[in-house]
């Protein structure tokens, strides 16, 4: 007699899980970094709460399609340009062009956001000094994220 063994499939995640997973980290990200943007800006002040959430509202919108737009399109790019390199240095780089890229997104959102464009030196200015000021969090975000947390998210939202 002999046992047939069959491979049970682990069950699939609802779209909810997913949903909140993605929720969680671009909140975390993305509002951590206007947070820091926000206040570089423009202090503490009377109206920062409303200033920052009106500023990670737009975030929200604009850095999550382009986000994952831009992620996917280096990943690919990086993959043809070094087939045989060392998957952690493609991880460092995708990272590193990641936090540069974002960066640049939500710096100039929450500027535009604050300031507005009536004044382009004012708003240059503005948004060179969020950028460096938010820069070390999304460098080191976006390095745990390319090389820690996205093989574990691709690995959850696959299930």
């Amino acid at each position: 007699m002999s046992a047939v063994h069959a491979e049970i499939a682990p069950p699939k995640r609802p779209l909810y899980q997913k949903i909140l997973v993605i929720a969680g980290m671009t909140s975390l990200v993305g509002g951590t970094l206007t947070g820091i943007m926000t206040y570089v800006n423009g202090g503490v002040r009377e109206g920062f709460w409303t200033d920052w959430l009106s500023s990670f509202a737009i975030a929200v919108l604009v850095m999550a399609p382009a986000g994952l737009l831009f992620m996917t399109l280096i990943e690919k790019l990086i993959q043809q340009m070094m087939p045989n390199g060392h998957k952690i240095f493609r991880q460092v780089i995708t990272g590193l062009l990641m936090a540069l890229f974002m960066e640049s997104i939500l710096a100039a959102s929450t500027t535009a956001n604050l300031l507005g464009f009536a004044d382009i030196t004012t708003f240059a200015s503005a948004w060179i000094h969020a950028f460096i000021a938010a820069l070390p969090f999304g460098l080191f975000m976006a390095l745990l994220t390319s090389i820690t947390l996205k093989p574990k998210l691709d690995r959850f939202l696959a299930n």
